[in-house]
């Protein structure tokens, strides 16, 4: 049975830091591409940022260029998201996925993904 579980979500004042964690069962991430993703409250899902599957190159949406960072573990077989200086812009659901080919460069697209998570909550108040 496969499970994706992220996690470290919570409620943090704007300037703060957050590290959301992604790891998954029945289910490996080596080789693949995978990707941290958010849905604000009436929006769509958006990329947030991506990391290749060799783990050096990542892709990340203008809006947190400079302010998130994504890493990998493959050993662990868990998928990180350093978050800092959050604005309430920032505020969604959180969730990671796995690309769908294995190892092809992404595009961080929600469609290119699949293995989903049930999210972890950010709220980032004012």
């Amino acid at each position: 049975q496969v499970q994706v579980v992220e996690s470290g979500g919570g409620l943090v004042q704007a300037g703060g830091s957050l590290r959301l964690s992604c790891t998954a069962s029945g289910v490996s991430f080596e080789d693949y591409g995978m990707g941290w993703f958010r849905q604000g409250p009436g929006k769509e899902r958006e990329g947030v940022a991506c990391i290749v599957w060799y783990g050096v190159s990542a892709e990340y949406a203008d809006s947190v260029k400079g302010r998130f960072n994504i890493s990998r573990d493959d050993a662990k077989n868990t998928v990180y998201l350093q978050m800092n200086s959050l604005v309430p812009e920032d505020t969604g659901m959180y969730y990671c996925a796995r690309l769908n080919t294995r190892r092809t460069i992404m595009n961080c697209e929600p469609r290119y993904f699949g293995y989903w998570g049930q999210g972890t909550q950010v709220t980032v108040s004012s």
